[in-house]
């Protein structure tokens, strides 16, 4: 008798999958965010926002933003990977 080369895969693992994969890519947001902030600062500042260079628009308010965005973002998917996981109709998107 032949055994199935791919077994299924359990909700268990999936979730572990998305979450790790998440994790990764709000993490490469952030170092790219505060990466990009700070190496660029000075050719940033030849851009005004709201009437102040960039760069210091980035640093005083705009991460920080981000960052929220961020949080808030993971937060989110979270909620729904939780429930999709726990057998919830929640969406695969």
């Amino acid at each position: 008798m032949a055994s199935d080369p791919h077994p299924p895969v359990s909700r268990q693992a999936t979730y572990w999958r998305r979450t790790r994969r998440l994790t990764l890519l709000l993490l490469l947001v952030w170092f790219g965010v505060t990466f990009t902030v700070i190496f660029f600062a000075r050719e940033l500042s030849h851009f005004t926002l709201f009437g102040w260079p960039l760069s210091f628009y980035m640093a005083a308010q705009g991460a920080t933003l981000i960052y929220v965005g961020i949080v808030g973002c993971y937060a989110w998917r979270m909620r729904r990977f939780d429930q999709m996981a726990k057998g919830g109709d929640g969406d695969a998107t």
